[in-house]
């Protein structure tokens, strides 16, 4: 049987098998089975969907990163320092997945790779795990200093709260992206 293989191959059709004698004309001693594509799902790498996620990755991780860091006192807390180096390498793998995706739409190339979807899995699994935590522990300082010492009047509750809110919809835009790569290399 001759299925195809991943790999990263172009996207355009296929040459057909039958000779250039067209669908069912001339011989019908064509025996070659022409090759089956897996189809990309949206929000795969390479897919407009997935650029999507990626843009939506990079836009919240960079809005969480630059209120965190407009504010005077985030380095006195070790969770707000998390979030922002939680953040800030979020936004980079989100960036230069975004610039793959873009090159890969352009030149219309297939990200089906094993080594690649592999990589792209292990760095969401990565980031997004860093990014979850980093934000569940600002949302708990945050919930102290508000809620708890209710000293919001002398601190930036405001934006600490917005910046761990941005960081939530980073990881969650994230998880997506994490979980189509894990399930297409499951599937193999």
């Amino acid at each position: 049987m001759n299925v195809s293989h991943a790999s990263v191959h172009p996207v355009e059709d296929l040459p057909t098998t039958d000779g250039g004698l067209g669908i069912g004309g001339g011989n019908n001693n064509n025996n070659e089975v022409p090759r089956v594509r897996m189809k990309d799902i949206q929000g795969m790498p390479g897919t407009a969907g997935g650029l999507a996620l990626r843009i939506c990755q990079f836009v919240s991780a960079v809005m969480g990163l630059c209120i965190m860091a407009t504010t005077s006192d985030f380095p006195s807390v070790t969770a707000f320092c998390y979030l922002v180096a939680a953040t800030g390498l979020q936004s980079v793998w989100s960036i230069s997945q975004a610039i793959i995706d873009i090159y890969a739409l352009l030149v219309r190339r297939s990200l089906q790779n094993y080594h690649v979807v592999c990589l792209f899995a292990i760095g969401d699994g990565i980031t997004s795990t860093l990014t979850f935590a980093a934000a569940c522990a600002s949302a708990g300082i945050t919930v102290l200093i508000d809620n708890d010492l209710n000293s919001c009047a002398h601190n930036h509750c405001l934006q600490f709260e917005t910046a761990t809110a941005m960081a939530f919809i980073s990881w969650f835009t994230t998880l997506p992206s994490f979980l189509l790569n894990f399930w297409s290399l499951a599937s193999r």
